[in-house]
């Protein structure tokens, strides 16, 4: 039973990639990361002696901390966040309760660093459709919520990318892109060992719409028309990405939860339709 300030690995796994999840923060000590150098997905490293830090980064935020093992360390920040009105809870089991529930663990040595500010930087072609619109969305559900995206032209990306630190992605001859007939939604998942099953269902979606194989899934054709609906909608890059944030979270939703629920039209009475 956990206690008050604590959340269950369960718990905490059913909002993992879902616009409800809390903030993560890992706060193992350098000994214990080199021994386990994994990340719940979406988490970001913090000295554990220092929460004061974060508090304007954290205000009005659910923050869900762990440590090795859910005790002093991550239970301690806890409490000092609380202090200052945040409102914060520990991971009952912190990162092994995690790794022992045989939950997927995100590969730390593959983010890039974070910018000045905090969060990393990734640049693409601009005017998204499909895979450069899932790729943000899979960035800041599962690898780094707090990641910006540069969209350029086509030309400039490489260029941009060095001159601004950025991590280019889903342009040809970079680590990020498509490899034979995957896409670069694909590359992040396998790259990071993102191996959820929902994640996999969305994966063949995307992969059908954004390589024109729409005969992999029928719910390619849906994806492609609201992504080529979208790009009509907006001419800003960033607001079309907002939407489509919110696109690509029912498709998740759907995926995880609802691919065995149908919708029929109700019958009237006699057995005719209503």
């Amino acid at each position: 039973m956990p206690s008050p300030n604590q959340i269950t690995v369960s718990q905490l796994a059913r909002l993992i990639g879902t616009p409800a999840a809390p903030v993560l923060i890992d706060v193992r000590i350098d000994e214990d990361f080199e021994f386990d150098p994994d990340l719940v997905p979406g988490a970001f490293r913090h000295p554990h002696d220092s929460p004061e830090v974060l508090l304007d980064r954290l205000s009005g935020q659910r923050v869900v901390v762990y440590c090795q093992k859910g005790r002093k360390l991550s239970q301690g920040f806890v409490a000092l966040l609380r202090c200052h009105g945040i409102a914060a809870e520990s991971l009952e089991g912190g990162h092994f309760g995690w790794r022992d529930a045989g939950l997927p663990r995100l590969r730390a040595d593959l983010l890039p660093a974070p910018g000045a500010i905090g969060g990393t930087r990734w640049v693409t072609r601009h005017r998204p459709k499909v895979d450069r619109l899932a790729c943000p969305w899979l960035i800041r559900r599962f690898i780094d919520p707090a990641a910006s995206f540069l969209f350029v032209a086509p030309s400039e990306v490489l260029a941009v990318a060095e001159k601004f630190d950025a991590t280019p992605f889903d342009v040809e001859d970079v680590f990020w892109s498509h490899r034979g007939d995957r896409c670069t939604f694909d590359t992040l998942i396998d790259e990071f060992g993102l191996e959820f099953d929902a994640l996999a269902r969305l994966a063949t979606i995307v992969r059908a719409a954004d390589t024109n194989r729409l005969e992999l899934a029928p719910q390619a054709h849906g994806l492609l028309a609201a992504s080529l609906g979208l790009s009509r909608m907006y001419r800003d890059d960033i607001e079309m990405l907002d939407a489509g944030m919110t696109l690509y979270d029912a498709f998740f939703r759907w995926a995880r939860d609802a691919t065995d629920e149908t919708h029929d039209w109700p019958l009237a009475r006699d057995g005719g339709r209503t």
